[in-house]
């Protein structure tokens, strides 16, 4: 008798490659229409899938815009981005780390969002606290563990390694962030962006170097 096949279990590549055409939907939408403007039957349009997959991968629109809020973190700050090695300088790690998160924060989806959620903050703090948890606190966790070990390591010396994460993303983000926020602020040049990122570390490890 001739094998049948196998029933793929879930989990498999196909409700992979749906989950993420979904939040690449849900991420344009939300950028281009707002929360409130875009529907499930709208995403499921753009994902080209059935509105019933994208309530069987995420449960309800808020649900769906936190994970589209962390997919986007994710695919541009991933969690490796903080892990320390003790055998690099912790400038070169804090150089990649400052790079990766002006990409982040300063490009176009990135000031979408934060227009979309400076708006929804007033009319839903809960939403606004939850998107604040799904985007900026993961950063800033992901910073502060990379100031522990930063400080373990003997390279700096960080009393509070909470304050110092703020301290570093605040100090990449500058005044360019928020004139690139309210539109008064063409594109920055590479080099220009560059040369920002290199005296913010340099300027950092200064300020918490050992004495």
């Amino acid at each position: 008798m001739p094998d049948l096949p196998s029933t793929p279990g879930p989990g498999r590549p196909k409700d992979l490659e749906k989950r993420r055409a979904i939040l690449e939907a849900a991420k344009n939408l939300f950028i281009r229409h707002g929360y409130t403007g875009t529907s499930m039957d709208s995403i499921a349009s753009e994902a080209g899938v059935s509105k019933l997959t994208v309530y069987s991968h995420f449960t309800d629109k808020e649900t769906l815009f936190i994970e589209a809020v962390t997919a986007c973190c994710e695919e541009l700050l991933p969690d490796p981005y903080f892990e320390f090695n003790d055998n690099l300088p912790v400038a070169d790690m804090l150089l990649t780390i400052a790079r990766a998160f002006e990409h982040l924060i300063n490009s176009p989806e990135s000031l979408q969002l934060h227009r979309l959620m400076a708006t929804l903050g007033i009319q839903d703090p809960l939403l606004s606290q939850t998107f604040f948890k799904a985007g900026p606190q993961r950063v800033l966790d992901g910073m502060q563990r990379f100031m522990i070990r930063a400080d373990q390591s003997g390279q700096l010396q960080i009393p509070s390694p909470h304050s110092a994460a703020g301290h570093f993303l605040s100090l990449i983000k500058g005044i360019d962030h928020f004139r690139l926020l309210v539109g008064c602020c063409a594109e920055r040049d590479p080099a220009s962006v560059e040369a920002h990122v290199q005296e913010v570390v340099k300027l950092f490890v200064r300020a918490y170097a050992k004495p």
